[in-house]
Parts: C-alpha cells; sequence; structure tokens
C-alpha cells in the first residue's frame, strides 16, 4: 500500500507530466518566434497581410503566407516556395519586443535579378548578390520605433543580417548572421565576388529524427559550380569536429552534384541520419568544379537543433 507521500507524488506527476510534454512537444520550428501574428504592408503598393503565421494544430498557415508573399511582392508559384519563413517568423519576433501589434512598414522586399541589376545600376546602395533576390531580406520601418535602437537590437542577438544606413529603415535578412552601416556596407567592394560569401540555410531551425531538410544557397554571384553529395554535420561553429554524414537526394551515382541556376540552388534535400543524436549542428557543404580559385571550398550552415523523435 502506498504511503500518504507516495500518493501526493503520484498526484503531481499526473499534474506535471502533461505540461513537460507538452512543452516540448510544442517547441517552435524556429528559435526567434513572436506571437505568432504580423501585420505588413507595403508603402507603394498598399498591399497587406494581418495574419497568423500558424493554424490552431501548429501547422504552417498556408493562407497567411501566401498574403505575405504578394505583400513582399515574391513570385511564390514561379518559385514553388515562399518568401523565408525565418526571416518572417524573426521580424514577428523583433517587432513584438519593440511594438507589439503595430503595423511594418516594408520599404523594399523581393528583387528580382533584373530589378536588382538595375538598382545598382541606378547607383543604389545595392548588393550585387542582394540577399532580396532570394526573397530572405526586406527593409522596412515601424512608426514611432527608432530605427537605429531597432538595429541596434537586432545586432545584439547575432542572429541574422541587419544593416542600417542612416534613414528610417533597417534591413534585415535570415542569411548569414552580420551586421553593417553604411560605411561599412562593403556594396562596392567586390568582396562577395566569385562566390566568396556563398551562404548555406537550412528550411527550419528545429528538426526530429529522420525529418527532410531543405538546404538552400545565397549571396551566390556565380551558378555553374558543383558540391560533393556527402555532408557533414559538425558541431563547431566553423563546420569542424564533423560527427555524423548524410547524403543528398540527387540524381545518379555522380561524385560532384552541379548547381547550374537558381531554381536547383534552392531545393537541395536530404534525410537526418538515424543515428544523430539530440543536440544542436551545423551542416558542412564541400564544393567541386569551383570556376574560381578564389571560391572557398565549403561553406557552413545556419545552426540547427535536432530533437529526437517525435512523441
Amino acid at each position: 500500500m502506498a504511503s500518504p507521500f507516495q500518493a501526493v507524488l503520484s498526484c503531481l506527476m499526473l499534474l506535471v507530466l502533461p505540461a513537460l510534454i507538452g512543452a516540448e512537444t510544442s517547441a517552435g520550428r524556429f528559435f526567434l518566434m513572436g506571437d505568432g501574428s504580423i501585420h505588413i504592408r507595403n508603402v507603394h503598393t498598399g498591399e497587406e497581410a494581418r495574419v497568423t503565421l500558424l493554424t490552431p494544430d501548429g501547422s504552417l498557415n498556408e493562407e497567411g503566407f501566401r498574403r505575405i508573399d504578394a505583400v513582399f511582392g515574391f513570385p511564390a508559384k514561379e518559385k514553388d516556395e515562399h518568401v523565408s519563413l525565418r526571416l518572417i517568423f524573426m521580424l514577428d519576433y523583433f517587432s513584438d519586443r519593440v511594438a507589439p501589434g503595430k503595423v511594418i512598414n516594408l520599404e523594399s522586399g523581393f528583387r528580382s535579378p533584373q530589378y536588382n541589376s538595375k538598382l545598382r545600376d541606378a547607383g543604389g546602395n545595392v548588393a550585387r548578390t542582394s540577399t532580396h533576390i532570394d526573397g530572405l531580406a526586406l527593409d522596412f520601418n515601424i512608426k514611432g520605433v527608432k530605427s537605429k535602437e531597432l538595429w541596434e537590437l537586432i545586432r545584439s542577438e547575432n542572429c541574422c543580417g541587419v544593416g542600417y544606413y542612416g534613414g528610417k529603415n533597417v534591413h534585415l535578412d535570415s542569411a548569414r548572421p552580420r551586421f553593417w552601416e553604411a560605411e561599412t556596407s562593403g556594396v562596392r567592394t567586390g568582396e562577395s565576388d566569385y562566390n566568396r560569401r556563398i551562404y548555406l540555410s537550412t528550411d527550419y531551425d528545429r528538426y526530429r529524427t529522420g525529418d527532410t531538410v531543405r538546404l538552400f544557397f545565397s549571396a551566390v554571384s556565380d551558378f555553374g559550380f558543383g558540391i560533393k553529395p556527402v555532408v557533414a554535420f559538425a558541431d563547431g561553429a566553423e563546420g569542424d569536429n564533423p560527427v555524423a554524414t548524410a547524403e543528398i537526394r540527387h540524381k545518379g551515382d555522380a561524385d560532384c552534384v552541379m548547381i547550374p541556376d537558381r531554381g536547383t540552388s534552392r531545393f537541395i534535400d536530404l534525410t537526418l541520419p538515424p543515428d544523430l543524436r539530440e543536440g544542436r549542428y551545423r551542416i558542412r557543404i564541400d564544393f567541386c568544379q569551383r570556376p574560381f580559385e578564389q571560391m572557398p571550398l565549403s561553406t557552413v550552415s545556419n545552426e540547427i537543433e535536432l530533437l529526437g523523435r517525435a512523441p
């Protein structure tokens, strides 16, 4: 027969255990997420989206993201993807911190490569490999929020790309963590030429064992390079100390998979290895058939977290 103490302990466990399980299973797919509601308005077109980002069951609100795509001017049907999910959840996170519920004024969203080149040719402070081209960036402001202070807040998280040019707008992107002001932007220096700043991203931050991971490149100056089909999972920030490998999905048995164009670079899939332990990792891809000797030998993704198998 259980003692009174054991009976009380059992009751407490029954009360606490569901909460613990719920907390674990409800972990968001991204490290930075706000309250899940966002209000964005394109200041040029008047297109507006006031939406929730997730459905009640926690899945992506597809209709909401279609409306966000329209605000960004992002051709989702043509590209078969949305504007960067990580970008939108980060935007929700930071806007909630400084001005919850207020409208986010979008000054610049998606840019086609042709339009980006046109802005550069006109003398704009526009990078050749701008993250706007891949739907990973926006320039924005929030009424009543000092842009320099917002820039400093985002910069302090070391999560993403954030720029401030001295006006009312802040640039935010979901690519390589970095920060800059007008005099340090390096836009006209050629530092991103020869694929020197090529960056690898994952579609989400958190995964379960056996999940599919979609990888994609950004900051690509020139296509026509190859990647080795076996990638490494490393627990070092620079892709060092590999602990597991996986093979990307590709046709044939080529030991160098070519990336001929932007569309191909956006959909590189792999399955997480079953023996990879729970923890945080970065994915390293090695290049082959590099068109320039200045191009790096490899690149490393953002950090991801493996939560183990689904309960």
